[in-house]
């Protein structure tokens, strides 16, 4: 259990560097201007960012996911784990019932952490480029949002984030679960780690698939007052306004980005866990296909 875990944390970590730059792509494009867009799409926004800010700039933020690893992962799959044992039986539905449990609770720590992600990401860049630099770093940014609008804004776009994670981490589980059933992953089998591979990023993109619109408008809540104007009243304030004014494509805006992280993500993350464990367990003692604990991330995934 603890060695799993551990696996889990060290995949997670290895998940967060490969997919950040996409995900501070993916954020860049959700929020920007449609009126005055700085980004003609994902692959210029890349290019933006390395010409103006350095390769840094596509790593902004990234110390509010890290610093939210550990957590989420004893969250996501302590409580999967154990509601799975609780269903009794291990079937695909009980795999996304016992995901689902697992991506709700964990919104406790992804609704801050994904908040501090997105204002560190924004800070500097658009509209806000003129305003002086407000947070030095992701603690930095969650203490000062405290100061000044209490738990309240802390949790900013919270009841979003449940809405997206919920059934997101439902559908990664459940297609993990159909994907290595499929393939047949046997720990004999010398193509393990490629299944394991892309069963693990083919997750990853059909559970951002079931609730990428939910994304764009949590995204713009929580980016929602950075220049000092709010423009939303809620979730549905957001979403009829955004539908107005830019029609049903702003709901995909960024996906192309985020459908590029999420293979990768998921597959650096199963592969880092996968070899960490065969380092550390002989393969005698290896009987099946468990590759350990994985984050999607969003947030995770």
């Amino acid at each position: 259990m603890a060695l799993d875990f551990l696996a889990g944390c060290v995949g997670g970590a290895a998940g967060v560097l490969v997919g950040h730059p996409f995900d501070t792509v993916k954020v860049r494009l959700q929020v920007q201007n449609v009126e005055k867009p700085l980004y003609r799409g994902t692959f210029h926004c890349f290019q933006s960012i390395i010409k103006q800010e350095s390769a840094f700039g596509l790593y902004k933020g990234i110390g509010s996911p890290m610093m939210g690893l550990t957590f989420i992962n004893a969250l996501v799959f302590g409580v999967q784990g154990n509601t799975l044992r609780a269903l009794g039986k291990d079937t695909p539905l009980n795999q996304f019932l016992a995901g689902s449990a697992a991506g709700a609770i964990q919104c406790i720590i992804c609704c801050p952490m994904e908040l501090a992600k997105t204002r560190m990401q924004l800070q500097g860049t658009g509209e806000y480029k003129l305003k002086m630099k407000n947070y030095k770093n992701s603690l930095d940014c969650l203490i000062k949002i405290y100061r000044k609008e209490g738990l309240r804004g802390i949790n900013r776009g919270m009841v979003s984030t449940f809405i997206r994670e919920t059934p997101s981490f439902g559908f990664y589980f459940l297609t993990y679960d159909c994907m290595t059933r499929y393939l047949g992953c046997e720990a004999e089998d010398s193509y393990v780690i490629p299944k394991l591979l892309f069963s693990g990023g083919m997750s990853g993109i059909v559970s951002w698939l079931s609730t990428y619109p939910v994304d764009v408008i949590k995204s713009r809540l929580q980016a929602d007052g950075v220049g000092g104007v709010t423009q939303y009243n809620g979730i549905l304030d957001c979403v009829r306004k955004s539908y107005h004014e830019e029609g049903w494509r702003v709901f995909t805006r960024g996906l192309t980005s985020t459908l590029l992280r999420a293979f990768p993500v998921n597959a650096a993350t199963f592969a880092t866990v996968t070899v960490f464990l065969m380092y550390m367990k002989s393969e005698d003692n290896l009987r099946e296909c468990e590759p350990g604990p994985v984050i999607q991330q969003p947030s995770s995934l």
